[in-house]
C-alpha cells in the first residue's frame, strides 16, 4: 500500500540521490536540501507528488527535481528515475556561465 506522503530522507534514498539512508538524513538535517524553496531542517519532513526539491550534487552543483511518485523500496536505477522529473541541473548551468 502506498501512502500519500513519505519522509524526505527516505524518498531521497529511494530515488538514489544518496548512497545510504544515514547520508540522506544528514543532508536533510543540515539544511542543504530545499523543499518548495524552503530549507529543510528535519529528516521527517514529508514529501508528496508535485513537490519540488533542490538537491546538491557534487561539490558545487545542484539539481532541481519534481517528485513524480513515492517509492516503496530502494530499487534499481531505472525504478528510482521514475520517482522524479529533472527540472534543472545547476551543474550544467555553471559550465555554461564559466564558458562565456
Amino acid at each position: 500500500m502506498q501512502t500519500e506522503s513519505l519522509r524526505i530522507d527516505k524518498w531521497l534514498w529511494h530515488a538514489r540521490f544518496y548512497k545510504t539512508r544515514g547520508l540522506a538524513q544528514a543532508a536533510a538535517c543540515s539544511g542543504i536540501v530545499r523543499l518548495n524553496n524552503a530549507r529543510v531542517q528535519k529528516a521527517g519532513v514529508s514529501v508528496k507528488p508535485g513537490d519540488v526539491l533542490t538537491v546538491p550534487r557534487g561539490h558545487r552543483g545542484v539539481t532541481v527535481v519534481r517528485v513524480q511518485a513515492l517509492g516503496i523500496r530502494r530499487g534499481p536505477a531505472c525504478e528510482a528515475q521514475a520517482l522524479y522529473e529533472v527540472l534543472g541541473d545547476g551543474g550544467a548551468l555553471d559550465k555554461t556561465v564559466s564558458a562565456a
